[in-house]
C-alpha cells in the first residue's frame, strides 16, 4: 500500500527569477484598430493654447518602456495615429527626459514632482513611498477631485505606496507563484482601457459632474515583445514596435471620451523610460542612462468644451518633474514652492528663449544589485554628462546617438557639468528592506534581477558598468536558459560570470538555486559555501545557505547560522522563514511557529508563512487549525499551488478523498513542478479505482520529478504503473 500525502515546508526561496523576454500570462483580445483614423502629422504649427482652468479634469497616461523615437510623430517605426492626433491637438515635447530608467522610481518622480534622491525610491524593489508623501493624487483629492489609478503590472503594486491619495487604485493583475514559472501576469492595454472608461463613465453620470483625476498605466511595450494580431504579423521583425502600435490603437476609445465631452480635460501622455534595443550593448533597460532609455515622449493637450488648438512642437528641454507643476497650474491650484520642476503651461516656458533647466538622472540598479559603480548624470540643454569611474560627456545636438565621448576634450566644460551635477547634492541610495517572496519572484519574472550588493567606499574603472555590460547580458542569458529548460547552459553561464566577477553575490545565489531546483542539494550548498569563502557574506547568501542546510537535514548547523541573522527586529523574511523551517525539522515547533508568525507580521499579504503554520498544525494532527491556515493562504493568494496542495492533504487525512483530488488537480494545474501534489494525486486516483485518470499523472511524475529528491517515490510510482497495465 502506498502513502498519498506527500508534503513539505515551503521555502519559496524567492527565486522565480527570469528575464523579461519570455512569457506573458495575458490573454489578449483583439484590440480595436484605429487605422480608420487619419494619420495625423506632427509638423511644427502655431503655438498651442493651453489654459489654466479651475476644476478641469486631468487624464494622465503613462506607457511603460516607451522610447520617444518609437512613435511615428517622433519619426519612429511604429504606426501611432492615435497619439499623433493627440499631439496635433496640443504640444509635443521632442526633448523630454526621465530621471530614472526603472518603472517604480520613474513613476514616483512623475506623480510627486521630485527627483529620485528626493523621494528616496531608487530601485524597483526594497523601497517604499514614504507615508504622507505629497503626490498629484493627494493634492487633487484635497482640492475636491475624485481620484483613480489603473496600473497594469506589478512594479506599481499598491504595496510600494503609490496608492496614497487615490480613491481607487486598481492593481488586479494576478499572481505568478510557481517556483520555476517564468511568466509575469500583466493586463494589456486593450483590457485596461475599458476598466478606466467604466470609472470615468460613472463620473459623468454623477449629478454634480465630479471633477476627476485619472491615471492609466499600460505595460505592453515592456519585454517580452509579443504584440497581438494583427500587429504580430505586421511587425514580425520588429515586435517592440508592434507592441507600441497595439498600445496606440487600444488607447483610441479612451481619448475619444474627453474629446467628445463638454467638460475640459487636460491630457498628458508620457513614457516612464525607454528601451535599449541593443544600443550600447543594453537590450532592455536599467543598466545605463543613454538616450535610448532616458529620453521619453511627452504630449500635453487640452480637450473638451472648446476647439482644439493647432499642434505645437517644443524643443525646450522638458522633464518628468515638470509634470506635477503643469497639472497643478492647469487646474488652478497653487504650486508648492519646493518643487524642482516648473509648469509647462505658459507659452513662454515652451519657447526657445526660455533658459534651460538642468535635469538630474540616475541608474542605481547596477550598484544596488550587482555591486557595480552607481551612475548619475546631468543634462543642460543638449549637453549631457554621466558621472562614472570612466566619465562620459556628449553633445546631443550633434551626436544624438552618443557615439563620441567628449569627456577629457575640454576640462573646463567637464568641470562645469560636473559642478552642476554635484550641486544637486544627491544622496546615495538608502538601505533597502527585504522584499517578500511573491514580490521578489514577480519582479524577477519581469527581468528586474535584484540582489543586495554592499556599497563600496570607492568604485574604480573595473566597476564601471560599461566594462561589465557583457556580464549583465550573461546573467540575463542564464536566466532565460533556465526558464527554457536548458539548465546545463544556465549553470555554465553562471560559473563563467563567477569566474570573471567572484564578488558577484547574485550569480552565486542564482547558480545555487538552479542546482537546488534540479535536486542537486549538495551542489547548491557547495556553491554558497564557496561564495562565503570568497568573501561574499551578504545576509541573503547566508540565509539561502541556512535554508538549504535545513533542507538537507543539517538543522543544527542551519540554526547556528540563521539565529544571529534573525535576532534583529528588522530581520528579513527569507532568513526568518528559513529559520522557522530549520526549527520545525529539528522538532522545535514552538520556535518554528514564532518564526513563521514574525514572517506573517512583516508581510501579511504572503501565503508562505500561513502555509508553514498550517504544516506545523498538520504535524501535531490538528486538522481544523491546519485547514484554517491553508484556507487563509488561499484567500491571500488564490494561485498558490502549495496552499491548494496542502488543503488536499487535510482533506485526505479527513477522509474526503474527492475534495483532496480536486485540490491536488488545482495545485498541479497552477504549478506542473509541484511534484508532491502530482504524486499525491496520481497515487490517490490509483488507490481509489481510477486507473486511467491516475496513469497520466503518474507518468508525468515519473517523467519529470528529479531523481535526486524523489528516488523512493519514483520507484513506488514505477511499481504502481506496472500494476495498472
Amino acid at each position: 500500500m502506498w502513502t498519498a500525502t506527500r508534503l513539505r515546508y515551503h521555502f519559496d526561496l524567492f527565486f522565480s527569477f527570469a528575464r523579461g523576454p519570455l512569457l506573458k500570462h495575458v490573454s489578449r483580445a483583439l484590440v480595436g484598430i484605429a487605422f480608420g483614423l487619419l494619420a495625423w502629422s506632427c509638423h511644427r504649427r502655431a503655438q498651442a493654447d493651453l489654459h489654466s482652468i479651475a476644476g478641469q479634469n486631468v487624464l494622465l497616461i503613462t506607457i511603460d518602456t516607451l522610447r520617444a523615437d518609437a512613435l511615428s510623430c517622433y519619426g519612429g517605426q511604429a504606426a501611432t495615429p492615435v497619439l499623433d492626433r493627440l499631439a496635433s491637438e496640443g504640444v509635443r515635447f521632442d526633448f523630454a527626459h526621465a530621471h530614472s530608467v526603472l518603472t517604480l522610481p520613474s513613476h514616483i518622480s512623475i506623480l510627486t514632482g521630485q527627483y529620485p534622491f528626493q523621494h528616496g525610491v531608487r530601485d524597483n524593489s526594497g523601497y517604499r513611498v514614504a507615508p504622507d508623501t505629497r503626490t498629484a493624487a493627494t493634492l487633487l483629492k484635497r482640492a475636491g477631485y475624485r481620484t483613480a489609478a489603473f496600473v497594469a503590472a506589478f512594479p506599481l503594486h499598491s504595496r510600494f505606496g503609490l496608492n496614497q491619495g487615490f480613491d481607487v487604485y486598481d492593481d488586479r493583475f494576478g499572481e505568478s507563484r510557481a517556483p520555476t514559472e517564468f511568466a509575469m501576469p500583466e493586463r494589456p492595454a486593450a483590457d485596461m482601457v475599458p476598466i478606466a472608461r467604466a470609472w470615468l463613465a460613472q463620473r459623468v453620470k454623477s449629478p454634480d459632474h465630479e471633477h476627476w483625476f485619472a491615471w492609466l498605466h499600460v505595460f505592453d511595450p515592456h519585454a517580452p515583445y509579443r504584440p497581438p494580431a494583427p500587429f504580430d504579423a505586421r511587425y514580425a521583425a520588429r515586435p517592440y514596435y508592434g507592441e507600441v502600435a497595439a498600445t496606440d490603437a487600444a488607447l483610441a476609445p479612451l481619448l475619444e471620451d474627453p474629446r467628445a465631452s463638454t467638460q475640459p480635460t487636460l491630457v498628458i501622455v508620457t513614457g516612464d523610460h525607454g528601451e535599449g534595443l541593443g544600443e550600447h550593448g543594453e537590450q532592455s533597460h536599467g543598466l545605463f542612462a543613454y538616450e535610448a532609455t532616458l529620453r521619453v515622449p511627452l504630449i500635453i493637450a487640452e480637450m473638451g468644451n472648446r476647439a482644439s488648438s493647432a499642434g505645437e512642437v517644443s524643443s525646450v528641454p522638458a522633464r518628468h518633474v515638470d509634470i506635477l507643476p503643469t497639472i497643478l497650474d492647469a487646474v488652478g491650484q497653487a504650486l508648492p514652492s519646493d518643487l524642482p520642476g516648473r509648469t509647462l503651461l505658459p507659452a513662454a516656458e515652451r519657447s526657445g528663449g526660455s533658459s534651460p533647466r538642468p535635469s538630474y538622472f540616475e541608474a542605481m540598479g547596477a550598484m544596488l544589485n550587482r555591486g557595480w559603480a552607481p551612475l548619475a548624470g546631468v543634462l543642460i540643454d543638449r549637453d549631457k554628462y554621466i558621472d562614472l569611474p570612466l566619465p562620459e560627456r556628449y553633445d546631443l545636438a550633434t551626436d544624438p546617438g552618443e557615439r563620441e565621448n567628449l569627456a577629457g576634450r575640454s576640462a573646463e566644460r567637464d568641470r562645469t557639468l560636473a559642478a552642476t551635477l554635484y550641486a544637486f547634492a544627491a544622496a546615495p541610495p538608502g538601505p533597502r528592506r527585504a522584499e517578500a517572496a511573491d514580490a521578489a519572484a514577480r519582479l524577477r519574472a519581469l527581468g528586474y534581477v535584484s540582489g543586495d550588493a554592499p556599497h563600496k567606499a570607492r568604485y574604480t574603472e573595473v566597476d564601471d558598468p560599461k566594462q561589465l555590460v557583457a556580464l549583465d547580458q550573461a546573467m540575463h542569458d542564464a536566466v532565460e536558459a533556465f526558464g527554457a529548460g536548458r539548465s546545463e547552459e544556465a549553470v555554465r553561464t553562471y560559473q563563467q560570470v563567477i569566474g570573471r566577477r567572484p564578488d558577484m553575490a547574485i550569480a552565486y545565489r542564482h547558480l545555487a538555486f538552479v542546482e537546488w531546483q534540479r535536486g542537486n542539494l549538495s551542489l547548491a550548498i557547495d556553491v554558497l559555501q564557496r561564495a562565503i569563502r570568497a568573501g561574499v557574506t551578504e545576509t541573503s547568501v547566508v540565509a539561502q545557505l541556512g535554508g538549504y542546510l535545513a533542507d538537507a537535514g543539517q538543522t543544527a548547523q542551519a540554526i547556528r547560522m540563521l539565529e544571529p541573522l534573525a535576532n534583529p527586529a528588522d530581520a528579513d523574511v527569507d532568513t526568518l522563514n528559513s529559520l522557522g523551517i530549520a526549527y520545525a525539522r529539528a522538532g522545535r515547533r514552538p520556535d518554528a511557529g514564532r518564526a513563521f508568525e514574525r514572517v506573517l507580521a512583516i508581510n501579511p499579504q504572503s501565503s508562505v508563512p500561513l502555509e508553514n503554520l498550517g504544516m506545523l498544525a498538520l504535524e501535531r494532527s490538528d486538522l481544523p487549525a491546519a485547514r484554517q491556515h491553508f484556507e487563509r493562504a488561499v484567500r491571500v493568494d488564490p494561485r498558490s499551488s502549495r496552499a491548494h496542495a496542502d488543503l488536499g492533504v487535510v482533506a485526505s487525512r479527513s477522509g474526503d478523498h474527492t475534495t483532496a483530488i480536486e485540490e491536488w488537480k488545482r495545485a498541479v494545474q497552477l504549478d506542473r513542478t509541484n511534484y508532491d501534489a502530482l504524486y499525491n494525486l496520481g497515487t490517490t486516483l490509483a488507490h481509489h479505482g481510477q486507473p486511467d485518470a491516475a496513469r497520466s499523472y503518474l507518468e508525468q511524475f515519473a517523467r519529470t520529478a528529479p531523481a535526486s529528491r524523489y528516488a523512493s517515490d519514483l520507484r513506488e510510482v514505477s511499481r504502481i504503473l506496472r500494476s495498472l497495465r
